[in-house]
């Protein structure tokens, strides 16, 4: 974590705020389980792993990639991607190159965000 200048934002259960973003996320996330899982409550459990994957994988409006893309800097393939696809990142790099990448990645990504709270505060 040090390398990569990341740190832990706890947050608890009775009070969940840690920023606007998770907050957002958690309001996403609770309207699909909601959609999902209907009058059948007791099955939240079963549909989650969809629920998440499928949030993970959708592009978001505002830094213009996935989050699976931002983590792992590629999208996964699901059931619906039958075309293979050409990749044009080299998986196979060195530590540190591809930490240098994924902080560059990550640069860009708060860049946008930053440039989309602007946007929707003016």
């Amino acid at each position: 974590m040090v390398k990569m200048g990341t740190k832990l934002n706890y947050s608890m259960t009775c009070h969940p705020k840690t920023d606007d973003q998770t907050e957002v996320t958690y309001k996403i996330l609770g309207t699909l389980l909601r959609a999902l899982v209907k009058s059948n409550a007791k099955a939240w459990d079963m549909v989650f792993p969809h629920v998440e994957f499928t949030y993970n994988k959708a592009l978001s409006k505002t830094i213009g990639m996935s989050p699976f893309k931002v983590v792992y800097r590629l999208d996964p393939l699901s059931p619906l991607d039958l075309i293979p696809r050409v990749t044009e990142e080299n998986l196979n790099m060195e530590a540190s190159k591809s930490v240098d990448e994924i902080q560059k990645l990550h640069k860009q990504v708060m860049a946008k965000i930053e440039k989309s709270k602007d946007f929707y505060q003016s």
